[in-house]
């Protein structure tokens, strides 16, 4: 059963009937908003999102990223499968797997961003989404739309933080602007 979270709402990912995940999926996916053209005619317009994770100690520093330059962490516990160009198609268009189970004992938390490439706000982006899955059963378990269009062009999606032995996700929603997970660290450092 997939929960639909609101902002600051935090999820335990404890599997029913106890134990933890191991191996989960986060997916993003959009669409572009179709711009009126000459004549009322629609113009497709071309959005480069981009997911990235975000591997911090328990300090709050920044120990890895994976992102489309860097499509693996490295201990390789967390896979970026590539980068998405436009958001053409249905489903996830960018995935970032992780093993939750290999990811280093000094990370804490994992922080899920998501930022425009190309530079445009997301007034103008449709559809979008970042959704967490058990890649054992293929089972969504919580899913975030990514609502409120507006004048930005970066989302703080999602954290996923060790909870006691296990995993617990919270999703953040926070606002920002930045074409590269670099220029979301002041940001993303106010949800650690």
């Amino acid at each position: 059963m997939s929960i639909s979270l609101q902002k600051g709402q935090k999820v335990s990912l404890e599997k029913p009937g106890g134990g933890g995940l191991t191996r989960v999926r986060m997916g993003l996916g959009w669409d572009a908003v179709v711009k009126k053209g000459l004549f009322g005619k629609g113009k497709a317009q071309t959005i480069d999102l981009d997911a990235s994770c975000l591997l911090f100690d328990a300090g709050g520093n920044l120990a890895d990223s994976v992102w489309f330059r860097q499509l693996r962490s490295k201990d390789g516990s967390v896979l970026h499968t590539g980068d998405n160009l436009t958001g053409e198609g249905e489903g996830d268009d960018e995935v970032i797997n992780v093993d939750l189970s290999a990811v280093p004992a000094n990370v804490t938390q994992l922080v899920f961003t998501v930022n425009s490439f190309t530079g445009q706000d997301f007034s103008q982006i449709a559809n979008a989404f970042c959704r967490l899955v058990d890649e054992t059963t293929g089972q969504e378990i919580a899913r975030y739309e990514l609502s409120g269009s507006g004048q930005h062009n970066a989302q703080i999606m999602a954290k996923v933080s060790r909870d006691g032995q296990g995993w617990s996700m919270t999703a953040i929603g926070a606002t920002a602007n930045g074409r590269t997970f670099q220029h979301l660290l002041p940001t993303v450092s106010a949800h650690l």
